[in-house]
């Protein structure tokens, strides 16, 4: 079970605090070292660019000594590698807590490493309630995010011998008062996602669900298709590559065809287009929301997480399904304007500017 970090409680009335209205799941924390690269450091880097496979510890050694070892010069970047609490998950609560000011917790593990401090440190830093968060003796999961000079990613994660928050560590008080659960798909985590998809619905939670990468739609799609077909999932986001792997065996697979096949299985179904926007279904209503045009693309990590954030925070607030999209798109924006799936204080004004700009309810932080 490992030692848990303990919930902060109000000593001036000794009661514990309000659950926070949206949890991520994230079984393993997760540390991201970004950096700016060209191809002739990717070419050294074992593996196909761009994409995301994971490494053995020994690799991520080998892939974090040759970036520190090679020579950028960019008058964007002071420091060759940022390093930052990551993961998709970890992503989108942090933009809720940060950007948003809705009150956000994860639950999972990180090890007692310097990784792990990192990780809380960073997580703390955003007002994220870290009470659900278990502190385990070993190592937390790191993941090397190489961005080119077009902003395209190469990623590779290092999970293998991270700690994890198992199934059977969750319970129902981890939930709890809670409104919204938000994971990322991922077979290797298929277990504890039942478990506390399971321990949602028992509570009352809404469940909403990142399809990760057409990597992991199209090797383990079966048990994909089992937990959107249990209707267990309330918002289902998939990007236009993870949903034509969605519906590769049909004769449509278009992101049109893929956005029904969701709505079939989800209240709300999002299927994101890159520079196109996205679209969008709840109930019979269909939206189609064009990209914010004004972002500069310096790196696309966290785009889709973003725009996750920026989606639910509507949702939250009741407001429509255009809505919703409009906002996902100011919030995916945002990110992508600097290096990391984080957005900085600047690009955060930059969003606001964006929403009031297009008449959409700037945060009031009151959630």
């Amino acid at each position: 079970m490992g030692i848990e970090i303990q919930p902060k409680i109000n000593k001036e009335n000794d009661t514990a605090p309000v659950a926070p209205l949206i949890l991520g799941l994230q079984p393993s924390a997760l540390v991201d070292h970004v950096a700016r690269v060209d191809w002739s450091l990717l070419s050294r880097i074992p593996g196909e660019a761009g994409g995301s496979f994971p490494v053995a510890y020994e690799e991520l050694k080998f892939i974090l000594d040759e970036v520190n070892n090679y020579n950028i010069s960019s008058p964007e970047n002071t420091s060759l590698l940022k390093t930052i609490a990551g993961g998709s998950v970890a992503n989108t609560i942090r933009g809720l807590a940060s950007g948003f000011g809705v009150t956000c917790g994860i639950i999972g593990a990180c090890g007692d490493d310097d990784q792990g401090s990192l990780f809380v440190d960073n997580m703390s830093f955003h007002k994220v309630d870290l009470s659900r968060l278990r502190l385990k003796s070993g190592h937390t999961g790191q993941c090397v995010c190489l961005v080119d000079e077009l902003g395209n990613r190469t990623m590779r994660p290092c999970l293998s011998s991270a700690v994890k928050v198992q199934a059977n560590d969750l319970t129902a008080a981890d939930l709890k008062g809670s409104k919204w659960l938000v994971m990322r798909y991922a077979v290797f985590n298929l277990e504890v996602i039942q478990a506390a998809i399971k321990i949602a619905k028992q509570e009352g939670l809404s469940v909403s669900l990142d399809l990760a990468s057409f990597e992991m739609v199209r090797k383990f799609k079966v048990p994909l298709l089992q937990l959107l077909e249990s209707g267990s999932i309330d918002v289902c986001f998939a990007n236009e590559d993870e949903a034509a792997e969605l519906l590769r065996d049909q004769d449509n697979a278009d992101p049109e065809s893929a956005l029904e096949f969701l709505a079939k299985h989800c209240q709300w179904a999002v299927v994101t287009l890159g520079p196109k926007g996205c679209i969008a279904k709840h109930g019979k209503e269909v939206v189609r929301v064009p990209a914010i045009g004004e972002s500069k693309l310096v790196d696309a990590t966290g785009a889709g997480d973003l725009f996750a954030c920026g989606f639910l925070y509507g949702l939250v607030k009741g407001l429509s399904l255009e809505e919703c999209c409009r906002i996902g798109s100011c919030s995916g924006g945002s990110v992508i304007r600097s290096l990391g799936g984080e957005v900085t204080p600047e690009n955060w004004q930059w969003m606001y500017k964006q929403m009031q700009t297009k008449g959409l309810p700037v945060p009031d932080f009151g959630l």
